[in-house]
């Protein structure tokens, strides 16, 4: 039986201010999955040991501070349960962003967990490898660690009491690649096989694809990235972005062609103003009302039921 971990209170569901704090844990009572028990496949690119990065030059969103991980070495995945009262039975894996520098661990990680968790959808958190674990195909890690992500959720779905036909995926920023990269690149483990959760579909069945960095290439007038080979079988897709996002909305639009051009379902959300890493955070700008769109295409799509 695969050792589960109970990480002891240090941090509620949305997460406290960096400064406050040198290292991040998930939360009382969440089990917690060490992703590779003889340790991660491939280099140590960590320059150190795990911390949270504080300072002035780590600016805040909506007047909050982020919580930025850093050195992440050894990998988890941490399960959220959606209240029993009104859980659909769906899940949903949490790719954070950072740049594959570092992962926005509350913003785009614990905050997002809560508001599944408010819409009858189950949470994975995936802490994966960074620092510079990626892109796809510059490294392999930070692909490994989501594929490895979805085979143990898919083997824990019974006793998650979750749905195995209903796990996507939603990342941010770099986090947004990775899961496109994932529903790009399932059919084949990008790692020797370690046990029997290896033997599970890593496909999600989802994605929720928010402000994505790396699908277009800015140095090649914005070509789409060939590392993303778009087929039939990537699953329906919801994308957000912003056009003033200095990351570039190309990144969304050129991804929706070729799904469309696949005959893959696809939605397709583009606003004048946003930025970029906003997070599940509320401002004055429209963009940040995303969630509500989600939540509508989550039951337009069947995933959620009720």
């Amino acid at each position: 039986m695969r050792e589960i971990v109970f990480v002891l209170p240090a941090l509620a569901l949305l997460a406290g201010t960096a400064s406050a704090q040198t290292d991040w844990h998930p939360g009382s009572g969440h089990p917690t999955l060490k992703l590779w028990p003889s340790g991660a496949p491939g280099p140590d690119t960590a320059n150190g040991p795990e911390h949270l990065l504080t300072g002035p030059k780590y600016h805040d969103m909506a007047n909050r501070p982020v919580m930025r991980l850093a050195n992440v070495k050894a990998p988890t995945i941490t399960f959220y349960a959606a209240p029993a009262a009104h859980n659909s039975g769906a899940a949903v894996v949490v790719f954070p962003g950072g740049a594959y520098r570092y992962l926005a661990i509350d913003l785009e990680g614990t905050e997002v967990c809560a508001w599944l968790n408010s819409i009858g959808v189950n949470c994975v958190l995936l802490k994966y490898r960074v620092p510079n674990t990626g892109p796809y195909p510059k490294s392999v890690e930070a692909l490994q660690d989501a594929q490895r992500a979805m085979g143990l959720v898919r083997e824990h779905a019974e006793a998650w009491q979750i749905d195995s036909e209903r796990i996507g995926v939603i990342g941010f920023s770099a986090g947004a690649y990775l899961a496109a990269a994932l529903s790009t690149h399932f059919e084949e483990r990008m790692y020797p096989a370690v046990d029997a959760a290896d033997q599970f579909s890593c496909r999600p069945n989802f994605e929720m694809v928010i402000y994505p960095g790396y699908l277009s290439i800015s140095e090649k007038n914005f070509e789409f990235n060939p590392a993303i080979s778009v087929t039939a079988d990537v699953p329906p897709t919801f994308l957000v972005q912003a056009e003033d996002d200095p990351v570039h909305v190309e990144n969304v639009i050129k991804y929706f062609m070729k799904l469309k051009e696949a005959g893959v379902a696809a939605e397709l959300h583009v606003y004048a103003q946003g930025g970029h890493g906003y997070g599940l955070r509320r401002t004055n700008l429209p963009i940040t009302g995303w969630p509500t769109l989600a939540d509508t295409w989550l039951h337009t799509t069947g995933v959620l039921r009720h």
